[in-house]
């Protein structure tokens, strides 16, 4: 990276950054092991952004819609693709691009789906030159919007998270499993396997003594 800017070859995908928050372990057997496992919850999202990413732009009076929109961004060094981006006519003349990612769920205890969207916003500030404020989640389980405001501290986390990934791709190793609750809802655990953490060693330290005695 020079002057702060990716190039186009090191572009990651955005779509990771969520990946990331909700396991470092998980972010590289997807995107650095390229290796995918399918659940249940992986295929009702799934079934959900593709139907989102298939629907045919829309135009109302004050309203444009884009569905699955490329967008990217050399500062943060990623790429990706946005669900839903409207256009909204503000009163100045000026369309104002307020992005709505899709999610199948309900709101998340932690802040992943917010990162992603402010993601996607900050990706749409830099190659739109417009400063994007606000936009929304909407989660399929609620049927319903949850507005999400792009303030400085949620900014930070998103350039802190990239560089993080940038770094785990630039590591190029998988870190180690390390089990909690949110595992057993993970489409990897038979994979991950995060239960046997620390039971090698264990299993080592107990063979060097029986040879030893």
């Amino acid at each position: 990276m020079k002057n702060n800017m990716y190039s186009e070859d090191d572009l990651l995908m955005l779509s990771a950054l969520q990946h990331l928050l909700f396991c470092p372990r998980q972010c590289a057997l997807i995107h650095v092991e390229q290796l995918w496992t399918e659940n249940r919850l992986t295929a009702e999202g799934r079934i959900l952004h593709e139907r989102v990413h298939t629907a045919a732009r829309e135009s109302r009076r004050k309203i444009k819609v884009e569905f699955d929109m490329p967008i990217r961004s050399l500062q943060l060094g990623l790429i990706g693709r946005a669900d839903v981006v409207e256009f909204r006519l503000q009163e100045d003349g000026i369309w104002q691009p307020f992005p709505v990612e899709y999610k199948r769920g309900r709101p998340k205890k932690d802040d992943s789906d917010r990162v992603q969207l402010c993601a996607q916003a900050m990706c749409l500030e830099e190659m739109l030159g417009k400063e994007v404020a606000e936009g929304a989640l909407y989660y399929g389980q609620k049927k319903r919007r949850v507005g999400v405001e792009f303030d400085q501290d949620l900014r930070n986390t998103v350039r802190q998270a990239a560089l993080d990934l940038h770094n785990l791709f630039d590591a190029g190793k998988t870190p180690p499993p390390v089990y909690s609750r949110r595992c057993e809802s993970c489409s990897f655990i038979e994979t991950c396997l995060p239960k046997t953490a620390g039971k090698k060693g264990k299993v080592r330290n107990y063979m060097n003594r029986m040879t030893s005695s």
